[in-house]
């Protein structure tokens, strides 16, 4: 992979990281005046479109694409991901953008906790110690046990632990399946699910609110669309650590448009929680390059 890959791969990581802050922003807003289902389910419609054309241009069509050995774990890493997403969103009208990602930026430190009884790979004390780090940045934020906490800050921790999970499962069937695979799982799974639960939410939209809602669409294939392509492109250690950034894009948005503020203790936290989960993305991209030379 030449440098220049890596620096075309840079570019767009950071383009897909403020689509997604986009999305964000969109999602909070409609689900600010519709059901959390039925804005989800919506843009769930036009992932699957969008798996499914992808899929069609392939050799093989759509059954090579749904060919897998493990149906039921590709079943349920697209519902994990699919509530996770609700999970999340909910958390955005609720606690707003910066605090909801400032919290969620640790699912990097819970990638690497479960990491050992999920997938069997090695943790050195190192990364332990950066995973304890990083929840006390975790703690920093949420001030529990203070007058001033909320429960619905625990709504954010839970999209982090169920969206590691979700990462966890799909590195675990790529020891299986092709990518293109987890991909058609994940849009077909979570646009079923969402429809079964989103046609009993389904409410009037206004029309200004349909522009908005197709923009959310857009936003969200145009995110994945430029991730797949960040991976073509570029090794996965050069543009990883820029993901991080859309916590950065996702708090602007929070600030300008919805009128957020950020606290000290979330800004102390969130930036030890990236500290740490740089550090523990460091020393396992460390450990693969050595197993790599074995």
């Amino acid at each position: 992979m030449t440098q220049q890959n890596n620096q075309l791969g840079i570019m767009l990581m950071i383009l897909t990281t403020f689509i997604f802050a986009m999305q964000d922003g969109l999602s909070r807003h409609l689900a600010g005046n519709y059901s959390v289902f039925m804005v989800v389910m919506i843009r769930y419609w036009f992932f699957a479109a969008f798996v499914i054309a992808i899929a069609v241009r392939k050799a093989g069509g759509v059954r090579a694409a749904a060919a897998t050995q493990h149906p039921f774990l590709q079943s349920f890493r697209g519902l994990l991901l699919a509530f996770e997403i609700c999970v999340m969103v909910t958390g955005f009208v609720l606690l707003g953008l910066v605090e909801s990602h400032a919290v969620f930026v640790a699912y990097p430190l819970l990638v690497a906790a479960l990491s050992g009884p999920i997938l069997g790979e090695t943790v050195g004390w190192r990364r332990w110690l950066a995973i304890g780090t990083g929840f006390v940045g975790v703690l920093i934020i949420l001030k529990p046990g203070m007058g001033v906490f909320s429960p619905y800050a625990l709504i954010p921790l839970l999209a982090s632990l169920m969206f590691a999970l979700y990462g966890l499962l799909t590195r675990y069937v790529a020891r299986f399946d092709s990518s293109a695979t987890s991909f058609f799982w994940t849009g077909v799974t979570g646009a079923v699910a969402m429809t079964a639960i989103g046609v009993w939410f389904w409410e009037p939209m206004s029309l200004p609110d349909w522009g908005w809602m197709i923009a959310l669409c857009f936003t969200g294939a145009a995110g994945h669309y430029t991730l797949i392509k960040v991976y073509e492109v570029a090794e996965a250690s050069a543009v990883q650590p820029f993901a991080y950034l859309q916590l950065v894009f996702a708090s602007l948005v929070g600030i300008f448009v919805f009128g957020e503020s950020i606290e000290a203790n979330v800004a102390i936290g969130a930036a030890i929680v990236l500290a740490a989960g740089l550090f523990t993305f460091w020393r396992a991209h460390l450990a693969q390059k050595r197993a790599s030379l074995l």
